[in-house]
């Protein structure tokens, strides 16, 4: 007579739930990697220790030391700076909520370069945000 024990252990294992877990963690760093824009030109900016609070910027202009400007990562001359913002930013629909655009200056690049941009954002009513390095 054979005496069997009848509290069997199961030595099955199910990846059901993990392979659920791992999708679930796919998805959401694939959603976050997708909301980040890095900005890859390497610029020294100017140091400050105050921080404004702003609506996202909609595109960002960078001016580098050797005076080349940039929108986003695409190089533009300065002469087309203002048409080719335009057409990144689209018209202004309303006045109250005006586009946004952050600007990168290097800390060695002159003043008047970075008020060129400025009068550009001014013409065609954008709020302009200037960029600096925390202190």
């Amino acid at each position: 007579m054979a005496i069997r024990s009848k509290n069997k252990i199961s030595l099955e294992f199910s990846s059901a739930t993990m392979s659920d877990l791992v999708f679930l963690l796919l998805i959401f760093f694939m959603m976050t990697s997708t909301l980040i824009s890095p900005n890859a030109l390497k610029l020294l900016l100017p140091k400050s220790n105050n921080q404004v609070q702003s609506n996202k910027p909609i595109t960002t202009v960078s001016i580098n030391s050797d005076l080349q400007f940039f929108v986003e990562t695409q190089p533009v001359v300065l002469e087309n700076l203002e048409s080719y913002l335009k057409e990144k930013v689209g018209i202004v629909i309303d006045e109250n909520e005006a586009p946004t655009i952050s600007l990168h200056a290097e800390k060695s690049v002159a003043i008047e370069e970075v008020v060129k941009v400025m009068n550009i954002a001014k013409n065609n009513k954008y709020k302009l945000i200037l960029a600096t390095s925390a202190d």
